[in-house]
């Protein structure tokens, strides 16, 4: 039997399809989010099980999570992404008893127990800083493609220091730095070190290792070097770090009682 996942994430929409049998992962998509979320993940969700040579039929269950998991009509049940982010990294790294997830749109720690469950959460949803819109915002005043933002930092020799943690005073502290002469590099370094920081007072108290690293920020070359510093203690990125939260979905709906469709 085939379960689906859908993460309506604040940037995203990602969708996992899964053998319940045997909890192996069939397909898995990515699509921009946009106003018509329910058409959306409807049409990826489509796109998938055509892929796959499936119909909206095979489908045992279908979770929904994220920001707009309510506006999902295909879901049988809709589950906090708290909570589908958890079971997720569970499955990919059962091990793991830390998770820090940085998205689109806000960032949040997870503390596992011994059983892999969550047992608490701290959540940034209120500020763009920490997040990916942060640097969404620096690439385009940098003038590269957020996809070459790490390389740039990577280039860095002196990292410049980033003292505002709002989205507009940083923005605005980093023409200042491009005027005075300041390399861009050192500005993309400056700012990773800065989100680093921002998740590591996020943290508060140590956290427990091992850690692994999810969400679309983890794809950005060198934000794990720079958690690893901030926090300091090593970090490991998960396999596929946007769809754990869509895996955690399908793999719940994996354990829920099949109804009638």
């Amino acid at each position: 039997m085939i379960c689906a996942g859908i993460d309506a994430g604040s940037r995203t929409i990602k969708v996992v399809l899964l053998d319940a049998g045997n909890s192996r992962v069939l397909a898995s998509g990515i699509a921009d989010q946009g106003i018509e979320q329910n058409d959306l993940a409807l049409g990826l969700l489509g796109r998938l099980l055509d892929e796959q040579g499936l119909r909206r039929g095979d489908l045992r269950r279908v979770v929904a999570t994220g920001y707009g998991r309510k506006l999902i009509d295909a879901a049988d049940e809709r589950i906090t992404e708290i909570t589908c982010h958890g079971r997720g990294v569970r499955h990919l790294l059962p091990e793991t008893r830390s998770v820090v997830d940085i998205g689109g749109q806000d960032s949040k720690i997870l503390r596992l127990n011994g059983d892999g469950n969550v047992a608490d959460f701290v959540m940034n949803d209120r500020c763009a800083a920490g997040t990916g819109r942060f640097l969404e915002v620096v690439a385009t005043r940098l003038g590269v493609r957020l996809s070459l933002l790490g390389e740039l930092a990577s280039r860095s020799r002196r990292p410049a220091a980033i003292s505002s943690m709002c989205v507009v005073f940083a923005e605005t502290e980093i023409i200042g730095l491009l005027a005075s002469g300041t390399s861009p590099e050192d500005i993309a370094a400056g700012v990773q070190r800065a989100i680093a920081s921002r998740v590591a007072s996020m943290a508060g108290a140590s956290l427990a290792t091992p850690i692994a690293f999810t969400g679309g920020v983890a794809l950005v070359p060198g934000m794990d070097r720079a958690l690893e510093s901030a926090l300091g203690k090593p970090v490991a990125i998960a396999p596929d770090p946007q769809t754990t939260g869509a895996l955690g979905a399908a793999l719940l709906a994996a354990q829920r009682r099949p109804e009638s469709r």
